[in-house]
C-alpha cells in the first residue's frame, strides 16, 4: 500500500491513485489540477508510490492558468461545432485570460462571439471528461492529417521526441502538453473579449490567422469584477484620452513614432524637470550621446549578436552604422573619454536618451509600445565595494518616485542569468548575490524570476500597480560585469594599478512616453495639479469682463501658473462643462461681481464650487498644492 497526502495534512492509502480520485475522496470540489515535486500533473496520472500532492484550485495562479488553458480548448471545441472547416493553431493561457489562433473558412466578426460563447456553455454543461492520450509522432501526424489540421501537423513535426500528447473532450481532440481540468464543466465563468489578426508563428511572412481573446475565472463574482475593471480600463484608455485632451497623436506617416502636442509636451517637460532635480540632489551628472554610432561599437557591446533584429541601420560615407536601441555603449564612450581614478567613483551618469527599436506593427500600442522613445537612463560606475550601496541608492530613488510622488504601489522581481547570456558564470553568480543581498538588507520583498535577466547581467525590475490594479514594468537595475570587460574600462585604484569598474544600468520611468501613457490611465487624464497641462482656466461670463480676465491671467502667468482664458461667446454652463471634460484642476469664473469686488469665483474639478475669494487667497491655495518641482 502507498500513502498519498497533501500539504494540508489529508492522507489516503491505496495500491494506486489518481489526482481525480483524491479530489473525490477528499471532497475537493474546487480542485482543477495537482502538483507533484514541483511539476503540474494531469488529474488522471496514476501514482503507485508514496506521494505528496499540492492541490491546485482557481484561487492559485497555477490553478487559474490550468483553468484558462482548458477553457481555450472548450472554445476551440465550440468553434469546431459552429465552423466545421475551421483549422486550429495554438491556444495558450496568458495574463488575464487565454486566446486561440484559428484559420476560419471566411472572416468572422466580433458580432459572432456571443454565438461561440453560447456553444461553449453547451460544451461546459456536458461535463465531458478531458482525457490525455500519448501517441507516437507518426500516428499523431496521421491523426491530424486526416482531419486536415495542417497547422497541428506542422507543430508536431517541429517537436522533439518520439511521442506527443493529445487531449480529448467528447468529440473534440487537440494537441497539447497539458495538464487540464478534470472535465469541461469546470470551465463555467468565461467571457470572449475580442478578435485580432495574428501571423502564424508571429512571422509577418506567414498567413494571418484570427485570434480570439477570452478570459475565465473560478467564480462569477471574479469574472464580473474583472469585466468591470475592463470597462474602467476602456474609459481610461490613454489613446482615447490622449486625443480628447490634445496630448499626443499617432500619424500614418510615422507608424510607432508618437507626435507630442503642446499640452503633452507640458507633461513631458514637467517630468523631465522633476527628473533633473532629483538626480542633481543625488549626485548624478547629465550627459548626451549620439543617436547614430558605428556598427563596430554594437558588435563589441554584444547587441549585434543579441539584439540585431530590433535595430535600425544606415550608411555614412559607405560605412555601416546603427541607430541606437540602447544608451549604454554611448555612455561607456563618455566614461572612456577621460582617465578615471578611484576618487571619481562612484560616477553616476544620467541621460535622457532617445532610442529606436523595431517593433512589429501588430505589437504597436499607443504610447505603451512604440518604435522611438526616451529612456531616463543612467549608468553608474563603481568599485566593487561600492556596488551594494549604489543599488540601495537607486532603490531609494525609485521608491521616492513611485510611492512618495505618484502614489503607486509596486512589487519587485529579481531576474537571473538567461540562456543567451554572455560572460563568466562565476561573475554572474557574484552579480546575482549582490543584487539579492541589497534587496534583503533593505528588507525589500521580491519575487525570483529565474532566467529572465539581460544578456549581459542579472537585474531587479520594479512593477508598479495603477489605480485599477494593473501592473506595469518600468524601473530596472542591471548589474553588469560584461561591458567593462568588452570595452576595456579601467580606473586607477589606491594602489596605483588599473582595475575594472562594475557597471550598473538603471531606469526609473523606463520610457518617458510609456510612463506618460501609464499616468494618463492611472489618473484617467486628471493629472495632479503640478503635472496638469493647464492648471487654471478663466471663464469670463461675457466679453464685457475681458479686461479683468486679462489682468488675472497676467498675474497668474507672472507666478508661472499655466493658465488659459475661455473667451468664447458661449453660456457659462457650457464653459464649465468643457473645462471639466478637459480635467482642469481649477476654474475661475469672472463676472460682474468679481470685477466689482476684485475677486475670483473658484471651482475645483472634484469639489465643485468653492466660493469667492481674493486673488491673493487663491494664489495661497495654489502654493499649498503638492509640486515636487517647486523651489
Amino acid at each position: 500500500m502507498a500513502r498519498f497526502s497533501n500539504t494540508e495534512g489529508k492522507s489516503y492509502e491505496a495500491e494506486s491513485v489518481t489526482a481525480r480520485q483524491l479530489f473525490e475522496v477528499w471532497r475537493l470540489k474546487k480542485a482543477v489540477a495537482a502538483k507533484v515535486d514541483g511539476q503540474l500533473v494531469d488529474v488522471d496520472k496514476v501514482f503507485t508510490v508514496d506521494t505528496v500532492f499540492d492541490i491546485l484550485t482557481p484561487e492559485s495562479a497555477e490553478g487559474l492558468d490550468v483553468l484558462r488553458h482548458s477553457t481555450a480548448h472548450v472554445m476551440a471545441h465550440a468553434v469546431l461545432r459552429l465552423y466545421p472547416e475551421a483549422k486550429f493553431g495554438i491556444g495558450p493561457s496568458i495574463k488575464d485570460g487565454f486566446y486561440y489562433d484559428i484559420r476560419f473558412p471566411k472572416p468572422i466578426s466580433e458580432e459572432e462571439l456571443p454565438a461561440i460563447e453560447t456553444e461553449m456553455r453547451r460544451v461546459s454543461q456536458e461535463k465531458n471528461p478531458i482525457v490525455r492520450r500519448d501517441m507516437a509522432k507518426k500516428d499523431a501526424i496521421e491523426f491530424f492529417s486526416k482531419k486536415g489540421e495542417d497547422l497541428k501537423v506542422e507543430l508536431i513535426e517541429a517537436l522533439d521526441g518520439e511521442t506527443v500528447s493529445i487531449y480529448e473532450e467528447g468529440d473534440f481532440a487537440d494537441l497539447c502538453r497539458g495538464p487540464h481540468v478534470p472535465h469541461t464543466g469546470c470551465c463555467k465563468f468565461f467571457k470572449l473579449l475580442s478578435l485580432a489578426g495574428a501571423y502564424w508563428h508571429g512571422d509577418e511572412k506567414n498567413e494571418m490567422l484570427t485570434r480570439i481573446y477570452g478570459t475565465c475565472f473560478g467564480s462569477e463574482d471574479e469574472l464580473k469584477e474583472y469585466l468591470r475593471r475592463l470597462e474602467e480600463a476602456k474609459a481610461r484608455d490613454h489613446r482615447k484620452l490622449g486625443k480628447e485632451l490634445d496630448l499626443f497623436a499617432m500619424q500614418p506617416e510615422g507608424p510607432g513614432f508618437p507626435f507630442f502636442l503642446p499640452k503633452g509636451m507640458v507633461v513631458m517637460n514637467k517630468l523631465v524637470e522633476f527628473w533633473r532635480r532629483e538626480h542633481t540632489k543625488r549626485g548624478y551628472v547629465e550627459i548626451k550621446t549620439p543617436l547614430i554610432l558605428d556598427r563596430e561599437l554594437w558588435v563589441r557591446s554584444g547587441h549585434w549578436d543579441h539584439y540585431k533584429e530590433n535595430m535600425y541601420f544606415t550608411e555614412i560615407d559607405e560605412m555601416p552604422f546603427a541607430i541606437k536601441p540602447m544608451n549604454c555603449p554611448g555612455g561607456i564612450m563618455v566614461y572612456k573619454n577621460d582617465l578615471r581614478s578611484y576618487r571619481d567613483l562612484p560616477l553616476r551618469m544620467a541621460e535622457l536618451g532617445i532610442v529606436h527599436r523595431h517593433e512589429r506593427s501588430g505589437a504597436l500600442h499607443g504610447l505603451m509600445r512604440v518604435r522611438s522613445f526616451t529612456q531616463d537612463d543612467a549608468h553608474l560606475y563603481c568599485a566593487p565595494e561600492q556596488v551594494k550601496d549604489e543599488i540601495k541608492g537607486i532603490m531609494d530613488l525609485t521608491n521616492h518616485v513611485y510611492k512618495n510622488v505618484f502614489g503607486f504601489n509596486y512589487y519587485v522581481e529579481l531576474s537571473t542569468r538567461p540562456e543567451n547570456s554572455m560572460g563568466d558564470a562565476k561573475l554572474w553568480e557574484l552579480a546575482e548575490q549582490w543584487l539579492q543581498e541589497a534587496l534583503e538588507e533593505t528588507g525589500t520583498e521580491y519575487k525570483l524570476n529565474p532566467g529572465d535577466g539581460a544578456f549581459y547581467g542579472p537585474k531587479i525590475d520594479f512593477h508598479l500597480e495603477d489605480t485599477i490594479g494593473r501592473t506595469w514594468q518600468c524601473g530596472t537595475i542591471q548589474l553588469d560585469f560584461q561591458m567593462p570587460e568588452k570595452f576595456d574600462m579601467t580606473y586607477i585604484g589606491r594602489d596605483g594599478q588599473e582595475h575594472r569598474p562594475v557597471m550598473l544600468h538603471r531606469t526609473v520611468f523606463g520610457s518617458l512616453e510609456r510612463f506618460i501613457g501609464i499616468l494618463i490611465e492611472h489618473y484617467a487624464g486628471a493629472f495632479p495639479y503640478w503635472l496638469a497641462p493647464v492648471q487654471v482656466k478663466l471663464l469670463q461670463v461675457s466679453a464685457d469682463f475681458a479686461p479683468y480676465a486679462n489682468e488675472v491671467e497676467a498675474k497668474l502667468r507672472d507666478m508661472d501658473i499655466r493658465v488659459e482664458v475661455d473667451r468664447r461667446d458661449e453660456k457659462l454652463g457650457k464653459k464649465i462643462r468643457d473645462a471639466q471634460l478637459q480635467k482642469i484642476p481649477y476654474m475661475l469664473v469672472i463676472g460682474a461681481r468679481e470685477v466689482e469686488e476684485k475677486t475670483v469665483s473658484v471651482r475645483e474639478r472634484k469639489k465643485g464650487d468653492l466660493g469667492s475669494c481674493s486673488l491673493d487667497d487663491f494664489l495661497k491655495t495654489l502654493r499649498e498644492e503638492f509640486d515636487p518641482t517647486a523651489r
